[in-house]
């Protein structure tokens, strides 16, 4: 092509791109090798551009191309199996403290070490993420956290089963830092929020099939080790298509932004003084908190109240935990894509909702928990409807807090923000919760078995003489159940203070925000000046 036409064509061509609208289009430019964040090796021509709602031109459904659907599909599968890997002994529990031979406090253990090394290890990975291959690093944690589970199912020692189990937290930090930043790269503003949600849909429906898979598996074959054997046959075949299939894209493309990393130090502080994120953070550990409890304590704790309950003698926690399994994904089916619906729609009318949103679920979801924590011992279908309702608002959280987190932080940061977000949430939310509430209750039961009172509460709620219980606590149903209900009260205070925090957050997000999309429309404008530049200089060699 001729030096004066290629001038016109791509002069024209920056000179009409919006920085935050220039997309990935891998017909017509050309990306560089996987974690460079440099910059494209080509100009994008007009055909890359994306419309005014961000969304791609020429391209099939909803404008993204099949290799992006195929990407999203990945994610959302790996992100399905790791929750049900996380919760694939919460359905098993009983059969595991009985292999063992453990109580509550060390069941609880189980899933804090789990959390303590997925927290630990996030940072690491955040750092990573944004400096080298996603896809490698992604590929290695998938692998590593399917060996360990497989491995873990053939342990007969509890001290061998626990280090297992806080290995698997390990592949599992290097998967969760890294996949919502791959998203953010791919998309922006609303068709972003979407595959969001859809990401994080797979949270409580993975949760749930968790239950189930465990649960089932273990009554099918007899055996609750089979339970553990399921998922890593899915993650080795997830990693297959992390490698061969995914796409990892530039760094902050689908915003045309050309920022480079800055040193991690400088990362932390900038992170520490922006608002919306520490605030927002701060709401989200107060979820995880809840969360971990009632997903690691729930089917154990509707258990234990049924048994209280008159005609409910022969009832297994398999049977409840297939329940507690479907109740989790059917709010998480809800929960989920409402949240995300309700931000879209609202967003650009209140542009500080989706804080209000995450605190407005968080303050209904407070009584919803507390009021089936109460109806347990006494009405079962009222205490699941409960339970639906009270996680539904639960649920509104998860896919916009990530969604707040991309865009008040800016792309070559934002790796860190999700591992620093899941060292916070993590190491003050659900890495100590499941296992404070085991203990709580471990002390409980001798603070309410019969050698210290005379009363006991019997299954219709009432105060009784306990002459006909045995004088061991842990052979009572009654001190059983009200020990767990007792510590698990906590979680609706935890609510409570986490929606204050989002509240605080509404206060600051449109500043955060503006500063964010400030700084990657200055770098974007800077690098288009200096493509312009080369262009001019080209047209005066040529001549």
């Amino acid at each position: 092509m001729p030096a004066q036409k290629f001038v016109k064509r791509h002069s024209l061509t920056i000179l009409n791109m919006e920085p935050t609208n220039i997309p990935s289009n891998n017909s017509h430019q050309e990306l560089m090798s996987d974690g460079e964040c440099d910059s494209l090796k080509t100009v994008p021509s007009l055909t890359s551009i994306a419309d005014g709602a961000g969304n791609r031109t020429g391209r099939c459904g909803y404008g993204i191309s099949i290799r992006e659907w195929l990407t999203i599909i990945i994610l959302f599968l790996v992100n399905l199996i790791n929750y049900m890997d996380r919760f694939t002994i919460a359905g098993i529990l009983n059969d595991v403290k009985a292999e063992f031979n453990i109580g509550d406090d060390l069941a609880g253990l189980l899933q804090t070490a789990f959390v303590l090394s997925y927290m630990i290890f996030a940072p690491l990975f955040g750092y990573l993420g944004d400096r080298y291959s996603r896809r490698l690093i992604m590929a290695s944690g998938v692998l590593l956290w399917s060996l360990t589970t497989f491995l873990g199912s053939f342990m007969h020692t509890y001290g061998w089963f626990l280090t297992l189990r806080a290995l698997v937290g390990i592949g599992e930090a290097s998967y969760s830092t890294i996949a919502p930043t791959i998203i953010s790269d791919l998309f922006v503003k609303d068709m972003r929020s979407k595959m969001l949600a859809l990401f994080y849909f797979a949270i409580p429906v993975g949760s749930g099939l968790g239950y189930i898979v465990g649960s089932e598996m273990a009554h099918v074959t007899g055996s609750w080790q089979w339970g553990l054997r399921v998922t890593p046959i899915i993650g080795v075949i997830a990693v297959l298509l992390v490698i061969f299939v995914m796409h990892d894209p530039v760094r902050g493309n689908s915003e045309g932004s050309h920022l480079r990393p800055t040193t991690w130090g400088n990362d932390l502080s900038e992170l520490c003084k922006n608002k919306s994120f520490m605030l927002s953070t701060a709401g989200f550990t107060c979820v995880s908190f809840v969360a971990g409890a009632l997903a690691w304590w729930g089917p154990t704790f509707v258990y234990q109240g049924l048994r209280l309950q008159q005609g409910y003698e022969d009832v297994t926690l398999n049977d409840v935990t297939y329940k507690f399994g479907i109740i989790t994904m059917v709010s998480g089916l809800v929960g989920v894509p409402l949240g995300s619906v309700l931000a879209q729609r609202l967003r650009t009318r209140f542009p500080r909702i989706d804080p209000l949103i995450c605190a407005v679920g968080l303050l209904v979801s407070s009584p919803l928990l507390f009021g089936a924590s109460l109806f347990a011992s006494v009405n079962c279908n009222v205490c699941y409807a409960l339970i639906f309702f009270g996680e539904v608002f639960l649920n509104l959280n998860w896919s916009i807090v990530a969604d707040i987190l991309l865009y008040v932080v800016i792309p070559t940061r934002r790796s860190t923000a999700e591992a620093f977000q899941i060292l916070i949430s993590h190491a003050l939310g659900d890495a100590g919760s499941p296992y404070l509430v085991g203990v709580i209750s471990e002390t409980l039961k001798v603070v309410l078995s019969p050698s210290h009172s005379p009363h006991v509460t019997s299954s219709n709620g009432s105060f009784s003489l306990a002459s006909n219980i045995t004088s061991d606590p842990t052979s009572d149903p009654a001190v059983d159940f009200y020990s767990l209900q007792y510590s698990l009260f906590m979680t609706c205070f935890f609510e409570v203070i986490g929606g204050f925090f989002f509240l605080f957050t509404a206060l600051y997000i449109s500043r955060d925000k503006y500063q964010a999309e400030k700084a990657i429309a200055g770098m974007s404008s800077v690098k288009k000046l200096q493509t312009l530049c080369g262009i001019i200089i080209l047209t005066c060699i040529s001549k």
